[in-house]
């Protein structure tokens, strides 16, 4: 069971992350398919889809944000939300410069989450024992 969420969740992770990309490229150029209905709705199910798997594997493996026992966690949370709103204010900029900042703070973001996720190791563990 385990391993069929986690898979979910990547898959999910991966659409989001390329439905990102996807409209940002379009919103670049200036394209009429950036307004698309279809490209703003289907973010926020797969979005949903997501949220749902990471729930899920929260409830498998035990490893609760916000406590002692996932710090990890609660960083890739927190850079998640700082991931979407850049994101967010790139798809929203106004000029080509704000855009480009926003996309690339948001992928800085994404980066960092990632190997978050991968590693489950944050550098502020490792001062723990200081």
């Amino acid at each position: 069971m385990y391993l069929a969420i986690k898979t979910f969740h990547v898959i999910t992770v991966m659409l989001s992350i390329s439905l990102f990309l996807l409209r940002y490229g379009l919103v670049c150029r200036q394209s009429a398919w950036a307004d698309n209905r279809i490209l703003k709705v289907i973010p926020h199910i797969n979005d949903s889809l997501l949220l749902t798997s990471g729930t899920s594997l929260i409830g498998i493996t035990g490893f609760i944000p916000f406590t002692p026992a996932a710090p990890w966690l609660s960083v890739k949370l927190v850079s998640v939300v700082a991931y979407i709103l850049c994101g967010a204010f790139a798809l929203k900029a106004k000029n080509a410069w704000q855009r480009w900042g926003f996309f690339a703070g948001a992928m800085g973001w994404l980066v960092f989450i990632l190997k978050l996720a991968i590693s489950k190791y944050f550098v502020l563990d490792a001062l723990a024992w200081l």
